[in-house]
Formats: structure tokens, C-alpha cells, sequence
């Protein structure tokens, strides 16, 4: 009989054995008290793939002595769920881990819904899509969500490090030499995913022919070529995305040019070009705005080379605009002064617009009183001259409130504080 994978092999079976996590499964953390009081209520496990949501799902299960059943939300039907319903009333309760719990159907969810509200049923979730964008109001209402973390280096070299003395289910039992490289390689490679740092692992033992003493020696070469470094994931659609993207927009807003950068960078990576181009317009006249009015003409000139030259050239124009929005002063005024005035007028602060600017060309006007008594400021010296302009209702209103971040703005500032004077 063929042996199981070693991650599959190597998954804890109890909460004590799980790696990381710490500020779920802690001393006094809420999860973790939910554990040791025996008392579960349905939850949702979300995080990247391959930090052990499944795994910490079977642990709850053997830390609490509860029957469980494995399903997928895809690949399981109704039927199949069924007979865990069945199952559940045998053993007067039951632990359904259920992983891909986003793609739940409607069918599904209606007929799950009675048990995990009766609590014949604990539903253990995985997924690595936010609860909060792709699970049914409905089930998420009923479940508490835990956020796992990424695995650092350190909790995965823990995990290849007991793999390798696990007698039982891991190396404990065959000669193995393992260079500190090869182990921090194994870690670093993986880019957080404990199950491919076993399976890159599980390679290397099974590669690996032993010497004249029976020892198989792994070096760092023979990690090298049994995994490769995990190439950079990022899913144009996933939540992630979404998340990079803030922290692109939020870095240059807080004039950090090196995370900035960073997150270019990522974006690059992931040759999402149409997102970059999009966020840094309205960067230049969110963020920038009046403090540096030619930022938006410029940012839009680099986004136009980007577009023309394609990747990887379009990083040099993208990386002028990103070192110089992130240098550039801030000011948000000028649009935050526009949504002011929508929300008076959402709020039915309007009233009717001064006779004298309204529409005079046409016969008739003059008989209504239609801009009888407007003045032309061009007829005025310096083209100003002092009139009402706002309606009635909301005269005096100022919804423009200017920064002095810029000399540009700084200029306006001096100028529509000495024209609100007059």
C-alpha cells in the first residue's frame, strides 16, 4: 500500500501540536478557550492556502474528542451531507469541516442551516476567499470568523525539524543528515506554505540515496532542486489584490516611498498594469490634488508611456510617478469640498438659484426678472466684484477649506481668504 503524503501524515491531531496561530490558539485566546471549555460553536477559518485551516479543523476535533466529518463544499452533494446529518444524530452531535465553504450553493446551505441552528451540526469552514465578500449572510451570521495567519520562517523550520523526528509518522526512524541551510532554505522557499516545505522535504528524503553508513545526507543543493522558490501569487480577483491596492494607494499617501515601491512592485509582479495605471490617477488628484496640480498632467503622461511601452518596460515611467506622488505635498481639499456639497444637496439643502444668474437669454426673461441685477465681473476692476452667488437657503455656506501643504494652494488659500473678507 502506497504511504500517505508526509504533510498529509505529519497534520496535528490535537491543538497542542499545531505550529503558529498563537493569537488563535494561545494561552487565553478566544479559540483556544473554546477548546478547553469543550464548547464549540461554528466557525469560519480563513487565511492563504497551505497554513494548516484543515489541519487546525481536525485538531479541534481530536482536542475535543468530537466525531467529525470531512467534506468539500464543491466536490460533496447534498446527499453526502445527509448522511453527516445522519451520522450527527447517531452520535448526538458532529464536527463538519467543510473546506472551499465559499462555494457553498443555496441548496446546500438551506438544508444545512436547521442543524448548525439546533447545534447537531458544528460547521468548521476553510476558505481562502474574505468570509465577509463570498459566504451567504446566512452562514456567516452563525459562525464566529478566525483570521489565520501566514507561517513566518521559524514555525515552518519547527515543522520540517519535527517531521524529521516523528518516529512515527515522519523520518524518526531513518538516518537522516539535514544541513541548517537546507532547513532555512526548505523554510524561505515556501513562501509561508507549510505543506509544500513538506512536500519539498518528502522529495529530498525519497531523492536522496544513502551512504555506505546508511545516512542520507540532504544538502543545501538537494533542497534547491526539490523546491524550487515559490513563485509570487497574486490573484487579480481575489481579496488580496484589493488589500495590495490599498496599501499602495495608502503608502503614497503617507509619503513612504520604499513601501510604496514595494507594492509596485508586487502589482508589476502580478502584471496587473490596468489597476496600477487606474490607482495612481486618482492617487494624484485624491491625495496630491491643489498642493501639486501637475501631478495629475504628469502621472497621466507616465501612465499613457506605460500603456504604449508595455511590461516590464512600463515600470520606468511607473516608478518616476510613484517617487514623485509619494514626495509630492498632500491635499484632499479640493474633492472633499465637492462632497460636502453633494451631501447638502443629497440632504435637500438646495434652494432655488439667485434671480439675477439665472438664464436670461431668451424673450421674456427681463418681464420675470431673470438676471436683471447681475453683475458682469469682467466690467470690474481686477475682474471681481462682490455678489451672491449660492441660493438663499445656504448663503454664507463654505464647503472649501484649503491646506497650505503647496505653494500652489497656499497662493489660493491667500486668495479666497481675502475674497470671503470682502
Amino acid at each position: 500500500m502506497r504511504k500517505q503524503p508526509l504533510a498529509y501524515r505529519m497534520r496535528p491531531t490535537k491543538v497542542e501540536d499545531v505550529i503558529g496561530q498563537e493569537h488563535l490558539l494561545g494561552e487565553g485566546q478566544l479559540l483556544r478557550r473554546m477548546i478547553d471549555a469543550k464548547h464549540l460553536s461554528s466557525m469560519i477559518l480563513y487565511g492563504p492556502p497551505g497554513i494548516g485551516k484543515t489541519s487546525i479543523a481536525r485538531a479541534i476535533a481530536g482536542s475535543t474528542n468530537t466525531p467529525f466529518k470531512m467534506l468539500n463544499a464543491v466536490v460533496n452533494n447534498k446527499k453526502d451531507m445527509e448522511i453527516a446529518v445522519e451520522e450527527a444524530k447517531m452520535h448526538k452531535g458532529l464536527i463538519m469541516i467543510l473546506d472551499e465553504v465559499h462555494r457553498l450553493d443555496k441548496g446546500k446551505q438551506d438544508f444545512l442551516l436547521p442543524y448548525l441552528e439546533s447545534g447537531l451540526i458544528i460547521l468548521i469552514g476553510a476558505t481562502t476567499a474574505n468570509p465577509f465578500h463570498s459566504i451567504n449572510p446566512a452562514i456567516r451570521s452563525r459562525c464566529q470568523i478566525f483570521e489565520l495567519e501566514r507561517l513566518n520562517e521559524k514555525d515552518i523550520e519547527a515543522a520540517l525539524r519535527r517531521a524529521l523526528n516523528d518516529k512515527e509518522n515522519g523520518y524518526g526512524n531513518e538516518k537522516i543528515s539535514i544541513t541548517t541551510e537546507a532547513i532555512e532554505h526548505l523554510a524561505f522557499a515556501c513562501g509561508g506554505d507549510v505543506r509544500s516545505a513538506l512536500n519539498g522535504l518528502e522529495l529530498a528524503v525519497l531523492s536522496t540515496f544513502p551512504d555506505e553508513d546508511k545516512v542520507k545526507t540532504i544538502t543545501l543543493k538537494t533542497a534547491e532542486s526539490c523546491i524550487q522558490k515559490k513563485s509570487f501569487h497574486h490573484d487579480k480577483d481575489g481579496d488580496a489584490h484589493y488589500d495590495v491596492l490599498s496599501a499602495f494607494q495608502k503608502s503614497i499617501r503617507g509619503s513612504d516611498v520604499n513601501a510604496a515601491l514595494h507594492y509596485l512592485a508586487r502589482l508589476i509582479e502580478a502584471g496587473d498594469l490596468v489597476s496600477i495605471n487606474r490607482r495612481l490617477l486618482v492617487i494624484a488628484y485624491e491625495d496630491i490634488g491643489l498642493a501639486s496640480p501637475q501631478a495629475g498632467p504628469r502621472t497621466l503622461a507616465a501612465i499613457e508611456a506605460s500603456e504604449r511601452l508595455g511590461l516590464p518596460e512600463a515600470r520606468i515611467p511607473l516608478a518616476n510617478a510613484v517617487v514623485e506622488l509619494c514626495l509630492s505635498p498632500k491635499s484632499n481639499t479640493a474633492y472633499k469640498a465637492l462632497d460636502e456639497a453633494l451631501a447638502d444637496i443629497r440632504n435637500g439643502h438646495i434652494g432655488d438659484v439667485p434671480k439675477h444668474l439665472k438664464d436670461a437669454h431668451y424673450s421674456g426673461a427681463k418681464q420675470l426678472g431673470r438676471g436683471i441685477e447681475y453683475k458682469y465681473p469682467h466690467d470690474y476692476e481686477h475682474g471681481w466684484v462682490k455678489q451672491q452667488y449660492l441660493p438663499n437657503s445656504i448663503k454664507g455656506k463654505r464647503y472649501y477649506e484649503p491646506k497650505r501643504t503647496g505653494k500652489f494652494e497656499q497662493t489660493l488659500a491667500e486668495v479666497y481668504e481675502k475674497l470671503q473678507k470682502k
